[in-house]
């Protein structure tokens, strides 16, 4: 049986997208990195998909400033990450360990 995870916790709109697009970038990134992948065309297709993902982060963060929120509140945005499995999906992002003979 599956644990249950922690709700979200309470996330303005922007921070919202925020973390969306965030993830969105992330989980492009992992499908982008040579390290992991094994094909050219998946790993282009993402790279064509990036730049209108990192249009969605920059215009969540322009929001949040615009709208006055101008500190990110990294605890709970944290937070909101693990709950979205965000450890998980960053760690496509790295380089693997070298592997024991």
């Amino acid at each position: 049986m599956v644990p249950e995870l922690p709700p979200l916790p309470a996330l303005t709109r922007a921070e919202g997208q925020f973390i969306d697009a965030y993830l969105e970038v992330v989980d492009l990134l992992g499908k982008i990195n040579p390290s992991r992948g094994s094909h050219t065309y998946g790993a282009l297709r993402a790279a064509q998909a990036l730049v209108g993902r990192v249009d969605a982060l920059r215009e969540a963060l322009t929001l949040m400033h615009m709208r006055g929120e101008s500190e990110v509140h990294a605890e709970t945005l944290a937070c909101a990450l693990r709950v979205l499995d965000g450890e998980r999906r960053a760690a496509r992002v790295t380089v693997p360990g070298t592997r024991a003979s």
